[in-house]
């Protein structure tokens, strides 16, 4: 008996202490005794790391493509923690970055505005999303799944489950793990409104009767304030309360270009999708191009606007010999298949017109795709079925998530990741908030890339935008006078967007006649135009509207002025590849009434040498008839294989 009993209290002891330490630990304990065969945590500081220690150095070359200059890499091994964050610290000093990141991330201002430069619309608006947790009838489980916005959570397991919202969200024959490659889904019976391309009048589209009517799924939605009710996907998921409201002030929190290099880095450990549901010789493909890129050779020449210029031109080979996507030919016209290539919207229309006329990436083949292009437009989407003073995007994500319910039980490619490897290309200022829960695994280039926002580094990649005036000659009027002609130290002009611009001219219109600062110009006969002013000054401003982009960092370099960004929080184009410190410069908005003071702090060798660098990069920037080799059209495109690329799970 007293045997039995001291085994009894041996046991009773043991399960204490295991208790004691599952609540202690990061990741508890015993959580960690049972997760055999799921990848592990080791820590360095407070960034979580795959792997022991042992394989830091793999993370060190992950880090090595994506963060930089030597200066940086040298201190890759203490301070993958990102210290260069402002605040944030703890009790013992150091600094916490998870605390950071979550603060970040859950202080997104939820505005959704006019764009900056010029929108039909003047509606300001702010989107209040609905927390719901859904589940599908068809799986016939309890499960929930928290809705929530993708942001930067820590620690790594929240990255690495299954966050599909369509497994959630849409209805359908769910292609099972095993899958093989002849298998294919029931055909979705899609409405006259969603399917091959077609005369019908988008514009007439009643949400009411839309391609959401009866055919949308049933799914049982909890609420905060009810229990498990019966609702439509189309009237209760995707219902978006926007109220007309101007953004007030500046952000709470700052992210300055520093702390968001720090995020880049980050993200090449953290960020992971999900492991796809069966496997594909594609995935072969490209661990051995994350392989070949890791393990670049180095090359000669100017490393400095690029954050690794060896691995960068390895990427850019691999991705020509390598990369092959397949376009969905489903989706309506004008929001599928038609292209606008004017305007400051232009870039998700030159990118779907080139990529569809491309021979040399695109395959027929699904089967040997490495990604799969989703060919909407995020502008004509909002052109075509946006009701003037609604005040609601509700019709708008209804008609997304109806094309895509069509996708997902027509193909089962989108099954097999759960939409990681596909993407979109969207420059409108709703975009983010349009494509952040439907669309929530894919990768998204966005002109709206807001590191507060709905960005979120290792998944999505920023896209230029560019005001391009001329379909036929986008590049009309290129270029600019040299440094030694250009007299006026910065300029700006532009509309009364947002809070921020009206503070730059209550500091500088008419102050100082080194600075020309100033609302929307006039065409006037005899006065500089608008791009005579770009080619004449030394740096040009691109100050926010009313969300964190503009077409000024573009047209700057378009015209070779030195880029002077003030918007906190944006996260430049092509961020991945460019090291943009080395042509442009980062002003904080709190910074404004120094603006000449930091300007004129700038050596003359250097600001020569920055101007050096913009007309280097400036191939980056420009859309050509026909695409050429490292042009805009291939940039992005490069963005979104590299992102691809390194998502790929070790081993």
């Amino acid at each position: 008996m007293d045997a039995r009993r001291l085994l009894w209290l041996m046991a009773l002891a043991f399960s204490v202490v295991l208790l004691v330490q599952y609540f202690e630990l990061p990741y508890g304990y015993l959580s960690y005794l049972l997760s055999f065969g799921k990848s592990q945590v080791a820590y360095r500081g407070n960034l979580p790391t795959r792997g022991s220690s042992s394989e830091f150095k793999s993370v060190e070359n992950q880090a090595l493509l994506s963060g930089s200059n030597s200066s940086t890499m040298s201190m890759v091994r203490e301070d993958l923690n990102a210290e260069k964050f402002t605040s944030g610290n703890d009790a013992d000093g150091k600094h916490n970055l998870s605390a950071d990141i979550n603060n970040y991330s859950n202080e997104t201002s939820g505005v959704y505005t006019s764009p900056g430069d010029g929108s039909p619309s003047e509606d300001f608006l702010k989107m209040n999303e609905p927390k719901v947790d859904v589940i599908p009838i068809q799986n016939k489980t309890l499960a929930l799944e928290k809705s929530r916005d993708y942001s930067y959570d820590l620690p790594v397991s929240n990255h690495t489950k299954s966050n599909s919202s369509l497994n959630h969200l849409l209805s359908g024959n769910v292609i099972p793990p095993s899958a093989p490659s002849s298998y294919s889904a029931a055909p979705f019976k899609s409405p006259e409104s969603v399917g091959a391309n077609q005369s019908t009048n988008i514009k007439s589209i009643d949400p009411d009767t839309s391609s959401m009517g009866k055919d949308a799924p049933k799914l049982y939605v909890k609420t905060d304030n009810a229990g498990l009710t019966l609702n439509n996907l189309s009237s209760s998921i995707f219902s978006s309360s926007i109220k007309k409201e101007r953004l007030k002030g500046p952000p709470a929190k700052v992210l300055p270009i520093s702390a968001m290099n720090d995020m880049l880095l980050q993200s090449y450990v953290v960020y992971l999708p999900m492991k796809p549901h069966w496997p594909s010789e594609v995935d072969q493909q490209l661990h051995k191009a994350k392989t070949q890129i890791e393990n670049a050779q180095i090359r000669k020449g100017d490393p400095h606007v690029y954050r690794n210029y060896s691995a960068f031109l390895r990427s850019y080979e691999l991705m020509e010999k390598t990369l092959k996507i397949y376009i969905y030919t489903e989706g309506e016209q004008p929001i599928f298949h038609q292209p606008a290539l004017t305007g400051i919207y232009a870039s998700e229309g030159w990118f779907m017109k080139q990529l569809e006329e491309n021979k040399h990436f695109v395959t027929k083949n699904a089967d040997r795709a490495h990604l799969f292009y989703l060919p909407f437009s995020s502008w004509m989407l909002e052109k075509a079925l946006y009701v003037p003073d609604s005040h609601s995007s509700k019709n708008l994500v209804q008609y997304l998530s109806s094309y895509l319910q069509n996708i997902t039980t027509t193909y089962r490619f989108w099954n097999r990741t759960d939409g990681a490897d596909h993407f979109l290309v969207a420059c409108h200022d709703w975009a983010p908030f349009e494509t952040s829960r439907i669309m929530a695994n894919c990768i998204r280039a966005l002109c709206n890339a807001d590191a507060k926002g709905r960005f979120q580094f290792g998944k999505d990649v920023s896209l230029p935008e560019t005001n391009v005036r001329v379909s036929e000659n986008p590049l009309k009027d290129l270029g600019g006078k040299p440094p030694s002609e250009r007299h006026i130290l910065a300029f700006f002009a532009g509309k009364m967007h947002g809070y921020l611009r009206p503070i730059l001219l209550s500091h500088w219109e008419n102050k100082d006649p080194d600075m020309k600062i100033s609302g929307k110009l006039d065409k006037v006969k005899g006065q500089m135009s608008y791009s005579k002013y770009m080619k004449s000054s030394k740096y040009c401003i691109s100050a926010k509207g009313y969300e964190a982009y503009t077409p000024r960092v573009v047209e700057a370099i378009f015209y070779e002025c030195v880029p002077v960004i003030i918007s906190d929080n944006y996260v430049p184009p092509f961020f991945e590849t460019l090291n943009w410190e080395s042509f442009a410069v980062f002003i904080l908005e709190k910074d404004i009434p120094n603006l000449k003071k930091i300007l004129l702090s700038i050596p003359e060798k250097r600001y020569i040498e920055m101007q050096r660098r913009v007309k280097q990069v400036q191939t980056h920037f420009l859309w050509h008839e026909t695409p050429i080799k490292y042009d805009i059209f291939h940039m992005i495109l490069h963005s979104i294989w590299h992102t691809r690329v390194f998502q790929m799970r070790p081993g």
